[in-house]
């Protein structure tokens, strides 16, 4: 299903990636509420995971949840709702072994595209996304509020993974 373990491919050093369990929503909503001004509700993760078109990935290290990813999969679309790292396991490839593995499950669902919405000022986020293939396609004028700011939509076709 996803990258870094046995059954599922290769990974990170130091770190696995493996599906998001119910029990690590606890700490998901800890990473939420540092990396994200508007943090998504608890019952939102416990919502996807019961979902059958949903993909909830996280990454492990040391056997402490560090990060997670988010998508969900509709006929040939797919959107990458959230990506979250931990401040403290940043720049170690855990984002974008969360989002390799995102788009592996989504190819595998038959999505041939995908996409999300990331903060403007992001510039990590999107020099990631863009390393990854994905291409600003649209603009979200006030998407995002605390503070308010657009939205950059970006795309990348799924078919053509590396």
């Amino acid at each position: 299903m996803t990258s870094g373990d046995e059954a599922s491919g290769g990974g990170g050093e130091g770190f696995r990636i493996r599906a998001l369990l119910e029990s690590d929503l606890s700490r998901v909503m800890e990473i939420e509420k540092e990396c994200f001004s508007t943090p998504w509700q608890e019952n939102t993760f416990r919502g996807l995971l019961r979902r059958t078109d949903t993909d909830l990935v996280a990454a492990e290290r040391d056997r402490r949840l560090v990060g997670y990813a988010v998508t969900w999969t509709v006929v040939d679309q797919a959107e990458l709702g959230n990506v979250a790292v931990a401040p403290e396991a940043r720049a170690a490839g855990i984002g974008r072994a969360l989002v390799v593995a995102v788009l592996a499950r989504v190819s595998a669902r038959g999505a041939r595209e995908c996409f999300l919405e990331v903060r403007e000022s992001n510039q990590v986020a999107q020099g990631l996304y863009r390393d990854m293939g994905f291409e600003v396609v649209g603009r979200r004028r006030s998407y995002y509020s605390l503070p308010v700011e657009d939205a950059l939509v970006m795309r990348r076709f799924v078919l053509k993974l590396t």
